[in-house]
């Protein structure tokens, strides 16, 4: 592993409903398994200050994450620079990080995206303090390689704000998914000694 923590973005519009979710799982899933992780969340289009809606923040504590004070936070290049790894909820939020911070195009993917990758690249488990940079690496090597889903619309996570408790439902099993394949992957890349 690293010798500092990975550093993840998680990306929606508003940073109140699905990055804030997946922030909140992917941090206590991560700390869980041991991965030395912060993972933080920011919305292309946030509506700075506010808190999670009431539905995502009901639906990330059913699904496991410690209740977190949250405060909807604007993406900036200086975010998307500063990540190791930026996770969005849809192929557009792919690209406006990527157009903050152009380099980013090596290390951001949508949630499903990612997690559809490192599910078909086992990882190599490894006493390296660097055995997750490396795996990184590995996955975004192979992204053009990895056939896209059949439709491509299944690397996008829809928006469930203002909409129905069963849109809601929907939208935290599939982050619930990508970020359960995303923590197996990530702590198996090293070797507890």
């Amino acid at each position: 592993m690293s010798a500092n923590p990975l550093s993840v973005l998680m990306v929606c519009t508003g940073n109140i409903c699905r990055s804030p979710l997946a922030e909140q799982l992917l941090q206590t899933r991560l700390a869980a398994a041991g991965v030395p992780a912060t993972v933080t969340s920011a919305g292309t289009r946030a509506v700075v200050g506010h808190p999670m809606t009431p539905e995502a923040a009901a639906l990330a504590i059913l699904y496991g994450a410690a209740p977190l004070i949250h405060a909807a936070t604007q993406l900036t290049p200086e975010l998307v620079a500063a990540a190791d790894l930026v996770l969005t909820a849809t192929r557009e939020h792919r690209s406006e990080a990527v157009a903050l911070h152009p380099r980013a195009a090596r290390y951001a993917y949508t949630l499903n995206q990612f997690a559809r990758l490192v599910d078909a690249i086992p990882p190599t488990p490894s006493a390296d303090q660097e055995a997750i940079t490396a795996y990184l690496s590995e996955v975004s090597a192979t992204k053009g390689l990895t056939p896209p889903p059949h439709d491509l619309a299944d690397d996008d996570i829809e928006d469930p704000y203002r909409q129905s408790e069963e849109i809601y439902d929907r939208v935290a099993h599939s982050i619930d998914d990508a970020v359960t394949t995303i923590t197996t992957a990530l702590a198996a890349t090293t070797v507890r000694l």
